[in-house]
């Protein structure tokens, strides 16, 4: 382990012989630093943290910290952090709530600008950028691929599916579906992410086909059930719509229509 003098570090943590540790940076007793990981200066790690391999965090970060949330108690919740994840300034991560599975879940390459606040019980998948000061409330759940945009906020409990698109400074209270870009103060649909779809090898022909499934779901006039229906006959043609089904039919909070 690299770590500059002046950086705390608690002798029980777990840390991997490369980490290199900045100045003023505090380490907790519960923590775990994976192989290439960097920790700039001023950044604090505390609680039940894992982390994984070969990530980056910038200076004035917080994460680990407690639950924003009055229900906490206490417990010794968790923060899981994958691989390869870069995190940049003044970024807030917290750990789980025992309401929430104890819990909060960050995966692998995602790539997450300054100011970005996760809240308690989040679980994040992989390959998703959060752009500066975007913000999830406790208990959201955001697909690999995803794109929030700066400024968005996300409501608690809102699920953000695969590959989808969040405009800047949108206000989410409703869970997005995958493919969809949504925009506005008031967060509405607005079509199909088409360009990450194409930087992402979706050939023109799956692309085709997931607009038709949205037309299926925002333009036919369809209740929401009928147009679920109508997706599931399609995905027998086209696997790329059963990320639509399957969201369809698990998704908690109502869906932005």
């Amino acid at each position: 382990m690299k770590a500059h003098p002046t950086a705390v570090i608690d002798p029980a943590a777990r840390i991997a012989d490369d980490v290199e540790i900045g100045a003023y940076s505090i380490i907790g007793p519960k923590v775990t630093l994976g192989p290439g990981t960097y920790v700039g200066p001023h950044v604090v790690i505390k609680g039940r943290t894992t982390i994984g391999r070969d990530n980056r965090f910038y200076q004035f970060s917080s994460i680990g910290e407690v639950p924003q949330d009055k229900k906490y108690g206490g417990e010794d919740t968790e923060l899981l952090i994958g691989d390869n994840n870069s995190v940049r300034e003044f970024c807030t991560f917290n750990t789980g709530t025992v309401q929430g599975g104890g819990v909060t879940r960050i995966g692998n390459n995602n790539w997450i600008m300054a100011y970005v606040h996760i809240a308690h019980d989040c679980i994040i998948g992989n390959e998703v950028i959060m752009a500066n000061n975007s913000t999830l409330g406790g208990h959201c759940t955001v697909g690999d691929y995803a794109i929030l945009s700066g400024f968005s906020l996300v409501h608690q409990y809102v699920e953000i599916g695969t590959h989808s698109f969040v405009s800047f400074a949108s206000h989410v209270n409703q869970s997005i579906p995958p493919y969809v870009t949504v925009a506005g103060e008031k967060a509405r649909a607005k079509g199909v992410n088409t360009e990450g779809l194409k930087r992402r090898g979706f050939t023109p022909e799956q692309i085709q086909n997931i607009r038709r499934a949205y037309r299926a779901l925002y333009r036919s006039g369809l209740p929401l059930e009928e147009a679920r229906e109508k997706l599931t006959e399609m995905a027998r043609e086209a696997v790329e719509i059963a990320p639509l089904v399957a969201f369809l039919s698990h998704v908690e909070r109502s869906i932005i229509r």
